[in-house]
């Protein structure tokens, strides 16, 4: 689309075999648009065709999800704030240095489970910085397990630690209270 609204434009060689790449195995959900038979035209093939739905078939209701954990959240300044100054304890640590992430990910998953059951409320994950101006792996990919469904049953959330505890090559984590 060009910058006026509801005006188009012809497709570019690269963008007309990026759209083919994409749409190559998909049916189209709707009648096609001009440009879109044109496009399938263009590679010499009929275009693929649309399924009716069945007349008898009821829309089914949407299921809800079970016992899926809410998004994480950040720490918040003033809880930051209280653990840099020592009002609040970090009940555990675990250093993640020299480990792959294999290693890594199944380390601080058994080190979580084991906090949570204690009762442990933040614990901090020591990832590093990475080397040389990079970032680390280990830095990367914490963040996005904790993301995942079985660290999010554990984690409330989390944020870089203050400067006194290793600033961005650590993490402060909430853990949720422990079911059992």
């Amino acid at each position: 689309m060009s910058g006026s609204r509801g005006k188009s434009r012809r497709l570019s060689e690269g963008e007309r075999i990026l759209w083919r790449e994409i749409t190559r195995g998909i049916a189209p959900f709707r009648p096609m648009t001009a440009e879109e038979i044109e496009i399938a035209s263009d590679e010499k093939a009929p275009p693929p065709a649309i399924a009716p739905a069945p007349r008898s078939a009821k829309p089914q209701p949407l299921k809800p999800k079970l016992d899926s954990p809410p998004a994480l959240t950040p720490l918040g300044r003033r809880a930051k704030q209280r653990v840099a100054r020592g009002r609040d304890t970090i009940d555990g640590r675990i250093d993640l240095h020299g480990l792959t992430q294999a290693e890594a990910h199944h380390a601080l998953l058994r080190f979580l489970h084991a906090a949570q059951t204690r009762g442990a409320k933040l614990v901090m994950v020591i990832t590093g910085k990475g080397r040389g101006g990079e970032v680390g792996v280990l830095k990367r990919q914490v963040p996005l397990w904790l993301a995942l469904p079985e660290f999010r049953a554990i984690v409330v959330g989390f944020e870089d630690a203050h400067q006194r505890h290793g600033g961005e090559g650590a993490l402060y984590l909430r853990l949720r209270r422990s079911r059992d």
